[in-house]
């Protein structure tokens, strides 16, 4: 229960509009720091090797690792960010998921874009709340969920796919969140054409870009951004080769490669797995026909 005290009060009293709007976002933040686990809740436990695991708490379940199990029931009423023992002592931390965290664990019914991929794709798209955009290649949903989080409170994702089994996929994972009124998911073809107009970013995922970028370039506003991500670089030539035959320019690809590092006084150096390629990606702006 969130505790106002009389001083918050009198001074939220006397603050202009703007600045009640700022402070009343301080109060949630209060609230949001004295948050607590509740039944049915997802968590994501991190274990004392570094184990993440999203589990959902129910009372009476026990989840096991390698490293012990966890009563889920314990854990509600205690706060976000506190620690708990397994059964044979291993000490782990509860945190509050992130929407990454939670979209990493979705059903993968397709390939799904990576996260050192989606930060730069969302980056290079110039997406930000109030955006519309056209996205095709639903698959998994991954990106789809991200776009819609930085869109809300005011825009609009219109999601194609050519397959009515990851659209639903999608739908219930959307629901989940609480992010489904910030997509519209439409069966159908690109290629074929899109009924959005004067859009903002036009992203796709699908192996045949090239054959889409039509139906970009008459979506986009003037300006506009076209992304399409490519995980072979034939199909990154015919894209870009068609971007600049059809009215697109400031064209550029990019691959992302991610090395974690593992810190340690005296002994600090890059973990043997590297996550290389995964995909190309290739931005292009739309340019007005005189």
């Amino acid at each position: 229960m969130l505790r106002i005290k009389l001083y918050d009060v009198v001074v939220f009293r006397f603050l202009d509009i703007d600045s009640r709007s700022i402070y009343y976002s301080w109060f949630r933040f209060k609230k949001g720091r004295m948050d607590t686990i509740r039944e049915g809740d997802r968590v994501l436990l991190v274990t004392e090797k570094g184990k993440r695991y999203l589990v959902e708490v129910v009372s009476g379940k026990k989840y096991h690792t390698s490293e012990g199990y966890l009563d889920l029931g314990e854990l509600v009423g205690k706060r976000y960010g506190c620690t708990v023992k397994s059964n044979i002592g291993s000490t782990w931390t509860v945190f509050k998921p992130m929407i990454l965290d939670i979209v990493l664990h979705y059903p993968r019914v397709t390939q799904i874009i990576y996260p050192k991929d989606l930060g730069y794709i969302i980056l290079m798209s110039g997406v930000r709340p109030g955006s519309t955009v056209v996205e095709a290649g639903t698959g998994s949903g991954v990106l789809t969920t991200i776009l819609a989080s930085y869109v809300a409170p005011d825009g609009k994702v219109y999601s194609y796919d050519v397959e009515e089994k990851y659209l639903e996929n999608a739908r219930k994972n959307l629901e989940k969140l609480g992010l489904l009124k910030y997509v519209e998911l439409k069966y159908g073809n690109v290629e074929e054409g899109v009924e959005e107009r004067e859009v903002d970013s036009f992203i796709l995922d699908v192996p045949e870009p090239w054959k889409a970028v039509k139906t970009a370039y008459e979506s986009l506003k003037d300006s506009g951004v076209f992304v399409s991500v490519s995980p072979t670089i034939e199909q990154v030539v015919e894209t870009v080769e068609t971007l600049r035959s059809s009215g697109f320019g400031d064209i550029y690809t990019v691959e992302i490669l991610l090395r974690e590092m593992r810190v340690k006084k005296g002994m600090t150096r890059p973990v043997h797995l590297m996550y290389a390629h995964t995909c190309y990606i290739t931005r292009a702006r739309k340019i007005i026909r005189e």
